[in-house]
């Protein structure tokens, strides 16, 4: 188990853990890798309902570790350069494809490919105090981990511009003002705030929940004709689902479901 991410299955919600609170939760190749692997199980292990993306030590990701690049060790190939860090990007692109739902919880600072990989989540729950940054442009690079193709997606091209050529730090509630965050708590309660929202996202009709994301990331790229055929499978495909028989009980009932991803 690689100790640089933390993984912990509990009532169907894997919580991720990046553990380098000493240096922010700076990715260097061991994190990248723990991260990758762990976003692989996220989506295979059948136990996994539901993510909460996290950092330890009152951070979430500060990107990553300029310190490290800066110590000037023996330069790489170009193209193993650039296959290191495609390889590495692939956590966001799994968290942001695979059929069950994301929580990142932002605390301390949300940056650089860390912000990235929290922009491939659903959901970000942050704290009052977190400082959130594109940064990319301050220390003279372009923008990885999907960052510019998730703000784009969720901004718009004008807002993502501004982000990412002004760099302007922002605060939890100005990100939250402009759809970046999706609730804003106090720093006090943000581990659990993030818990709670998570674990109810676990315990929801997952096969539901899957063909949501699906949906909604099917409309980022696919016809409104191809959108629609989505649509009408995956509802009916829910219709013969226990969860769904489940919820119709329960709503005749007066009572809450109880969901177990079948």
């Amino acid at each position: 188990m690689n100790d640089m991410v933390l993984q912990k299955l509990e009532g169907g919600l894997l919580t991720i853990t990046m553990n380098r609170p000493e240096r922010k939760n700076a990715l260097n190749p061991d994190m990248v890798r723990g991260l990758v692997e762990a976003a692989r199980r996220a989506a295979d292990d059948p136990e996994v309902r539901a993510v909460l993306f996290k950092g330890a030590g009152g951070s979430f990701c500060v990107g990553g570790d300029v310190k490290s690049m800066a110590e000037g060790r023996a330069p790489l190939p170009f193209e193993q350069k650039l296959a290191n860090l495609r390889r590495g990007m692939e956590v966001s692109r799994i968290l942001h494809q695979m059929p069950k739902p994301v929580v990142a919880q932002l605390d301390g600072a949300a940056a650089g490919a860390g912000l990235s990989m929290a922009l491939s989540c659903d959901l970000r729950i942050a704290s009052e105090s977190c400082k959130i940054t594109t940064a990319f442009a301050k220390v003279g690079f372009s923008g990885d981990y999907g960052g510019t193709y998730f703000l784009t997606q969720l901004l718009g091209s004008a807002r993502a511009r501004e982000l990412y050529l002004m760099s302007p730090v922002l605060t939890a509630k100005e990100a939250h003002a402009i759809g970046m965050v999706t609730k804003v708590v106090p720093d006090a309660e943000i581990d659990a705030a993030a818990h709670e929202l998570a674990l109810s996202l676990a315990q929801g009709p997952s096969i539901a929940l899957g063909f949501i994301k699906r949906n909604i990331n099917n409309a980022e790229h696919l016809a409104l004709e191809d959108c629609f055929d989505g649509e009408a499978i995956h509802h009916t495909r829910c219709g013969d689902t226990e969860d769904h028989k489940e919820a119709a009980k329960a709503f005749v009932e007066k009572r809450k479901p109880t969901f177990k991803g079948a």
